[in-house]
């Protein structure tokens, strides 16, 4: 049976993740509640932001970057994408 979770995101009851995605504190607070959705639509945001201010995680002050954005994305208000993104347009 899939684990429910009051996911912040969507604002609604949705299927939970299956373990903690991130470490410490935010994690336990994500995995809390976060759904499987949310999360995919948070990869897809935090791609998008890597590429487009050219970002690595293994530079730690982009993974702090990463971090507070992932934290505004669903605890915060939204996280933006950057300035001057034109998302690719749907043919």
């Amino acid at each position: 049976m899939a684990r429910l979770v009051q996911c912040v995101y969507l604002k609604k009851e949705a299927e939970g993740l299956d373990y903690m995605t991130y470490p410490g504190e935010l994690g336990q607070k994500i995995f809390d509640s976060v759904s499987k959705e949310a999360w995919q639509r948070w990869l897809k945001h935090q791609t998008m932001l890597m590429n487009e201010n050219r970002l690595t995680p293994i530079d730690p002050a982009h993974r702090k970057f990463l971090e507070a954005e992932m934290e505004k994305f669903f605890f915060g208000g939204g996280s933006a994408p950057p300035p001057g993104f034109v998302p690719p347009s749907k043919k």
